[in-house]
């Protein structure tokens, strides 16, 4: 098992491991957002590899503004993370996070963030095993204008 940063040689099978995430994000339009982050200071991917097969990602942030339950700036922040299904529950998904840990502490950071939705039990379970500690439950709302 190989983490390693995302090029210009693996974009496509980023984008393509962060559509099986996000389905309804549109194949050209993430291949473009991600090919913007290669080389920033502030946010990183990186990918996870079995032998030739790419089978998972994680996608770091630097956040500066307010991040939830935080007392510091910035914040490294876990934007996704994704193990194809077949590879999950193999410690895949904790070995990216601590790749981001490292990453983070890199680049100043004392505090490591993330989110989930209320209704993802799957990736709420997930964080808390990777050792992150639940600080808030928000629910959002919106009203339509007339």
């Amino acid at each position: 098992m190989n983490i390693e940063p995302v090029t210009e040689a693996s974009l496509e099978v980023l984008t393509e491991l962060a559509i099986a995430l996000w389905p309804d994000c549109v194949f050209e339009e993430e291949y473009e957002y991600y090919k913007k982050l290669l080389g920033s200071e502030t946010n990183i991917c990186f990918l996870a590899r079995d032998k030739e097969a790419y089978i998972a990602f994680i996608q770091l942030a630097l956040r500066n503004e307010h991040v939830e339950g935080s007392s510091s700036s910035p914040v490294g922040y876990v934007e996704g993370i994704y193990v194809k299904p077949e590879y999950q529950k193999l410690g895949i998904g904790r070995q990216l996070i601590a790749a981001g840990e490292d990453w983070a502490r890199q680049k100043g950071c004392v505090e490591f963030a993330s989110d989930a939705e209320l209704s993802n039990a799957i990736s709420i379970d997930f964080h808390k095993k990777a050792g992150f500690e639940e600080v808030n439950r928000i629910v959002c709302f919106v009203k339509r204008l007339e």
